[in-house]
């Protein structure tokens, strides 16, 4: 079972518990002053109750936190439907406890109007019983002191539970939130030295790809060098040529030239 889950049967468990001892405290205020022997004082009941009822209001901010952290939603929705029943309850409560101390006073002062006539009568039993109230008095209103104390240190120490209560669950929260920072922080490292390896090869792939340029350029700027030093050679030899050749034009021409005028001359002669 979920440990939440297990949080939450607990939770209601005491709150079962608790919820049968105040109205079992709060019947016994409805019913004080009714007999002359009560074992608790009426202020240490309503302590009781007091205290019943602040455990309860406890239990449901208890209830209000784990509901949202249950697996699923049906049954967040079923811890939200009893935390409304628990407040309407202890409303219910509350409203029941104003009651039982109205009729515990009413009872209170008919047992006073009954103790009065019984002490206004006379005789020795009448005597006894006024030394016995002032006996019973002096004795109740020490244990009421010490009771109403009791009561108000114990209610510190739950106000302190719960904020102890309350500061151990942000204590939680945090520690979760940091881990979840770490984690994504972790993986945004991971992802950091990935992008640095990436940007390490891409610098050396930028440092090769420019040796290759300049080794490129440099032996395409010797290739034109070569092919234009190749081409003013050859227009040389051209110019060579072709001087070489009208100078042998020329030659064929005078001695040509010079065949026909001694063909004159013979000519000549012979006539």
């Amino acid at each position: 079972m979920d440990k939440v889950v297990e949080a939450v049967e607990e939770v209601k468990k005491q709150w079962g518990e608790c919820y049968v001892k105040t109205e079992g405290h709060i019947k016994a205020i409805e019913g004080y002053g009714k007999d002359r022997e009560e074992t608790n004082s009426l202020p240490r009941l309503n302590g009781l109750a007091q205290d019943g009822l602040a455990l309860l209001n406890s239990l449901q901010f208890k209830l209000d936190i784990l509901a949202p952290q249950l697996p699923n939603a049906d049954e967040v929705e079923g811890a939200k439907s009893v935390l409304e029943s628990w407040k309407e309850q202890s409303q219910g409560l509350r409203v029941r406890l104003r009651n039982a101390n109205l009729q515990a006073r009413a009872n209170m002062k008919k047992a006073a109007q009954e103790e009065r006539l019984l002490l206004l009568g006379g005789g020795e039993e009448s005597t006894i019983r006024r030394r016995n109230l002032q006996t019973k008095a002096g004795m109740t209103s020490a244990a009421e002191s010490i009771t109403e104390s009791l009561r108000r240190t114990r209610q510190l120490m739950v106000q302190e539970v719960e904020r102890s209560t309350s500061t151990l669950m942000t204590v939680e929260e945090s520690t979760g939130v940091l881990r979840k920072a770490e984690s994504e922080y972790k993986g945004h490292k991971s992802l950091l030295m990935r992008t640095r390896g990436l940007l390490s090869t891409m610098r050396r792939q930028d440092v090769l790809d420019r040796i290759i340029l300049c080794v490129g350029t440099i032996a395409f700027s010797c290739a034109i060098l070569f092919v234009v030093s190749r081409r003013i050679g050859l227009l040389k030899l051209q110019k060579k040529v072709t001087a070489a050749l009208k100078a042998s034009m020329a030659g064929k021409a005078d001695a040509v030239d010079n065949m026909d005028a001694r063909l004159n001359d013979l000519t000549r002669a012979e006539l």
